[in-house]
């Protein structure tokens, strides 16, 4: 455990995988531009931006499914509110 400031912060030695990456120049320069303000390793932004992305990415993945599963039960969810509608109407 690392304390800092008196806070104990959790400190997972976790493994880590070694990757080549080809940023565009662009991208690499504004990065390096933040980072140089943020002071922030490249290495953790870069880590901190695919966690980021990788959960979008798996809510768009959910959001994707719901859509696919809504389109299945569409017909009977109808036929069903549909039959719902009449016993309102038969009081």
């Amino acid at each position: 455990m690392i304390y800092f400031f008196d806070i104990p912060l959790q400190y997972n030695k976790k493994a880590m995988k070694n990757i080549s990456l080809k940023i565009d120049d662009s991208i690499f320069g504004e990065t390096e531009k933040i980072l140089s303000k943020i002071k922030k390793s490249r290495n953790r932004y870069i880590n901190e931006a695919i966690d980021y992305f990788n959960r979008v990415q798996k809510r768009l993945l959910i959001e994707k499914r719901l859509k696919k599963e809504s389109e299945l039960v569409k017909e009977d969810s109808m036929s069903v509110l549909k039959d719902f509608e009449k016993i309102d109407y038969a009081d």
